[in-house]
């Protein structure tokens, strides 16, 4: 069977039976409802495929993202760090040469 498409020459149809087909290669237990809901689904996707086929795109070049994309990066720079003095400068507590905070746990926790 044949289905005539709006834009362009017919395109084979997917049938029950070939629906029915794929679902025992697929391993999927459909009922009869179900099978025919997915082979009109199909069909569709199928008459769908086959227009976006049809568009004239020789002179595309193959791209995954139709933006140039390029990521902005600088050079990594070693500079100096703080020395732990400065670091813990204006800490308001300081305990072997780290930051003291309070404690929210309890004490054996």
């Amino acid at each position: 069977m044949y289905v005539r498409t709006e834009r362009g020459p017919a395109v084979p149809a997917i049938s029950r039976d070939e629906v029915a087909h794929l679902a025992r290669l697929s391993r999927l237990a459909l009922t009869d409802a179900e099978l025919d809901e997915f082979a009109g689904q199909l069909d569709s996707i199928l008459s769908h495929v086959k227009v976006v086929t049809e568009v004239p795109a020789e002179d595309v070049p193959p791209m995954a993202n139709p933006n140039a994309v390029t990521n902005v990066t600088r050079p990594d720079v070693i500079v100096p760090g703080l020395t732990p003095e400065q670091a813990l400068s204006g800490a308001p507590a300081v305990e072997q040469n780290r930051f003291a905070v309070p404690q929210i746990l309890g004490e054996g926790e």
